[in-house]
């Protein structure tokens, strides 16, 4: 085991110094940025002729990335010029109709203006690149970054000029047994520069970092630091937060770090008053802006309690897929759709499934009122032994909370779904959930188990993972994948640890229209009856602590293939692609309305 951990560890360190990546800027869009969103010429490129030369061997020079400007001189076979546009963000499978099921390479290039200035630095910026991505500037290497949900940036200062320049991403989505995640999968591979670009400005020292939060004991008290991107000892920065009549001046110390405790008495963040904070972090030549929210959230038994209270996560499941249109979702607009139709299902509680969302979804779930299950893409059977697939996870899973730890509407750091017991995945899991309670103590450690069947109707959890995490939470598909409708009636649950209970997933596939007898499936009928029958079930499960159903809408799946109902969606969806409530999301939105009174 301390081979692997020192390997990883060397991965890291090789994977820096080889992409000249930096720590992720926090807060993107509260800096001086120029916005590379827009339109962007891409060339599909499936045998990668612009990396590699005929021999298979990597280009230093010729590659797509000079971007070379055609003329009948020389020998030039591509053009971004007179190549097709894309609009990014978005993904490729939903913006040319040949590219639908492709996997493999597309390389986008944009031009864009820049006014060098000795003072500041560019950092290049992109919420999200499906999956493996090499950046270049002006044809330059920048860096490159692997995974598709998680931010990155690179300091790319030298490789600008004042005037026109261009950046060249090569973005490659195949999928590979030792990725995290691997081969098989039941959403959408989309391929692309998936979320925001931009280009920050930032001083030469500026703020890389910081933490604000509502001390974890101490409900009187705020605390946390400022971190400078350099090791710059007695740097003045500032916290202000004038409706809480603070302004905390402090000095960062020889690694750059300032931190603060603040005796004060906010308004508490909650799904019924989503309180948020305007917060401003300076220093002499920088101001960035925020929003934050004050909350406790912490275990008790088998209770799991809000500000010292005890809540029942009415929830739902959620996939990154944009509504009515299909594709990725990435908009702020997207967000508020989705978002918009868990609150009228009754959610306070939304579980982003089965990776890091876009920064968007969270920040308007937290101002929703909506507390939030975020996870990294451990996802059914990973290669469990390879020391780069668990470096990979890791990496994901510090992105995922670096980015996220100022969000009070997180409470939820999930590690894995559905993965198989056994010990290689046992040790891998246990890294993990260590791993993320280092990097954050102050949310609930998570996952999405699995239940088996015992004889008499007894459905028996055990999963080694149990000690490692905050909340049991399982996946159970009585009515779908196992049993009828009718057999939950029989069913007894036994869960043998003093834990709060998550049903993280349940439910069943209906074509929205398609109407029958409720013992047949695939029509609304039968998925209305699979919702009556579980929730009653519900009612027994002992320490049942919160539910969040499979799924809001219908997604977009490859596994999902029969002809004239799914069509390549998986349609367990309460809400139709198209934007339209089956009848099972009132049996839902009737038994959340019974739990919200219940737990009043």
């Amino acid at each position: 085991m301390k081979k692997i951990v020192m390997l990883c560890c060397t991965l890291f360190v090789m994977g820096k110094a080889m992409a000249q990546d930096i720590p992720l800027l926090s807060n993107i869009s509260a800096r001086n940025n120029i916005n590379l969103n827009g339109k962007w010429s891409y060339i599909v490129d499936p045998l990668e002729n612009g990396y590699y030369d005929y021999r298979l061997m990597p280009f230093k020079n010729n590659g797509f990335f000079e971007n070379k400007k055609f003329n009948t001189s020389e020998l030039t076979e591509y053009n971004f010029a007179t190549s097709a546009t894309m609009d990014i963000p978005s993904d490729w499978n939903t913006k040319d109709e040949r590219l639908f099921f492709y996997e493999g390479t597309v390389w986008f290039q944009k031009d864009f203006n820049y006014k060098k200035d000795s003072k500041t630095k560019g950092i290049l910026y992109f919420g999200a690149v499906n999956y493996d991505a090499k950046v270049y500037v002006n044809g330059k290497f920048a860096g490159s970054h692997v995974g598709g949900y998680t931010p990155f940036n690179f300091d790319v200062t030298n490789l600008l000029v004042d005037g026109n320049n261009f950046v060249v991403v090569k973005v490659d989505n195949k999928r590979h047994k030792d990725n995290v995640p691997t081969v098989n999968m039941d959403w959408w591979n989309y391929g692309g520069i998936t979320r925001d670009v931009a280009l920050a400005q930032v001083p030469n020292t500026y703020i890389e970092d910081y933490l604000v939060q509502l001390d974890k004991k101490d409900k009187t008290k705020i605390s946390g630091w400022i971190k400078l991107n350099t090791e710059t000892a007695n740097q003045s920065v500032s916290i202000n937060i004038s409706e809480l009549k603070i302004k905390k001046n402090i000095t960062t110390d020889s690694k750059g770090m300032a931190y603060f405790e603040i005796k004060t008495k906010p308004v508490l963040w909650t799904p019924e008053k989503p309180k948020l904070y305007d917060v401003t972090i300076t220093k002499a030549d920088e101001n960035i802006a925020d929003k934050i929210g004050f909350r406790t959230i912490e275990t008790k038994g088998k209770e799991i309690l809000l500000n010292g209270k005890k809540v029942f996560l009415r929830g739902i499941s959620i996939h990154e897929e944009a509504p009515y249109r299909q594709g990725r979702a990435w908009s702020q607009e997207d967000a508020v759709t989705l978002l918009t139709w868990a609150k009228e299902l009754g959610c306070n509680y939304v579980r982003l499934a089965h990776y890091p969302h876009n920064e968007n979804m969270v920040r308007e779930a937290e101002k929703m009122g909506i507390m939030i299950w975020s996870e990294v893409p451990v996802y059914w059977t990973i290669s469990w032994t390879n020391p780069d697939t668990y470096a990979n996870a890791e990496r994901q899973l510090h992105d995922m909370i670096y980015r996220d730890r100022n969000r009070c509407g997180i409470v939820i750091w999930s590690i894995a779904n559905e993965t198989p017991h056994g010990d290689d995945r046992d040790v891998f899991l246990s890294k993990l959930a260590k791993f993320a309670r280092a990097q954050d103590n102050s949310r609930l450690i998570s996952m999405a188990m699995e239940v088996t069947k015992s004889p008499n109707n007894t459905n028996t959890l055990h999963d080694n993972m149990n000690e490692f995490v905050d909340i049991v939470s399982f996946n159970q598909y009585l009515g779908w994948y196992r049993g009828t409708n009718e057999s939950c009636k029989d069913m007894k649950w036994v869960i043998p640890y003093n834990k709060p209970v998550i049903i993280s997933e349940f439910g069943g596939e209906a074509l929205q229209g398609l109407h029958g007898d409720k013992k047949e499936r695939w029509n609304e009928e039968y998925q209305e009856e699979l919702y009556i029958q579980n929730t009653q079930m519900f009612n027994r499960i002992e320490g049942l602590a919160g539910v969040s159903p499979w799924i809001l809408v219908d997604f977009r799946s490859p596994r999902r293939q029969l002809p004239n109902i799914q069509d390549f969606f998986n349609r367990k969806g309460l809400i139709s692609s198209s934007g339209i409530k089956k009848k099972a999301f009132y049996v839902m939105k009737d038994w959340y309305e019974q739990k919200e009174a219940e737990y009043k």
